[in-house]
């Protein structure tokens, strides 16, 4: 069995469980060690278990509890060259030991015992940013989020999911009339920002296959989406897109900000 959790999702903190009966992984840290665990445990698992933690990129939302996960528990962590040498330019982090680190090249496979595991780059403002595709015992699932934009680079490497996270960041109508410095709206609605709801849901309907289990959509904006609002969209634009399925031919979750999400399995 091939199991994906969010423990937490979205602009203030990012951190995602990916593990099997026997092999336990973390994508991103960037909640405080003390929620990570919290968050673990809800699963009945613990920190010292993890045996990796993937990094797609260097944003504090994704490392912000990487240096003390890798002081108090020596796990080794695993990221794109770029993305390295850009966590050891952020202060905040703290001292880690650069032995912990693991460098990956993006389309390269490794595994970390019976995971099977592909960095995918992604277009994002960050130093090498990539995504994960896992697999074991037949089964495949997907964290996808953190990109401005898709090709059919990206739509080629995730077919055939049978689970997947996916970014639905943002409703553009209330990222441009809201708050936010014109500057800032105009890198999350760039190329190398976020999926809003809508491009959220025409990617969705690329990967939709006959034998395609649950999709969370994750990594919500706080100031620019909501829960239902996401929901929504992406179902119409599944319901509606050129595509031979409905939303209602799979279920579909939204991923928690501050707490842990259900559980997806694939197997």
């Amino acid at each position: 069995m091939l199991e994906l959790c969010s423990i937490a999702s979205g602009s203030s903190g990012n951190c995602t469980y990916v593990g099997t009966d026997t092999h336990h992984i973390l994508v991103d840290a960037g909640l405080s060690g003390k929620k990570i665990e919290s968050g673990l445990n809800s699963l009945d698992l613990q920190s010292s278990e993890m045996e990796g933690i993937l990094i797609t990129h260097e944003h504090m939302d994704h490392i912000a509890g990487l240096g003390v996960m890798s002081r108090r528990y020596g796990i080794p962590m695993y990221a794109t060259p770029g993305t390295i040498e850009a966590i050891y330019s952020v202060p905040t982090v703290g001292n880690i030991d650069r032995s912990l680190f693991h460098e990956i090249s993006p389309g390269e496979r490794f595994s970390i015992g019976d995971i099977d595991i592909l960095p995918v780059p992604v277009s994002h403002d960050a130093a090498e940013p990539v995504a994960y595709r896992f697999g074991s015992g037949g089964h495949s699932a997907a964290v996808l989020t953190d990109l401005g934009t898709y090709d059919d680079e990206i739509v080629s490497q995730f077919q055939g999911l049978d689970i997947l996270i996916l970014e639905s960041n943002h409703d553009v109508n209330m990222l441009e009339t809201g708050i936010y410095p014109y500057a800032l709206k105009q890198r999350i609605l760039s190329d190398r920002g976020h999926l809003s709801n809508e491009m959220s849901g025409q990617l969705l309907c690329e990967l939709l296959h006959d034998g395609f289990g649950a999709v969370m959509l994750g990594h919500l904006s706080k100031e620019n989406n909501y829960e239902a609002l996401a929901y929504e969209a992406v179902r119409l634009e599944v319901t509606m897109g050129d595509n031979p399925y409905s939303a209602e031919d799979f279920p579909m979750y939204v991923a928690k900000r501050d707490a842990v999400s259900p559980v997806l399995r694939a197997g």
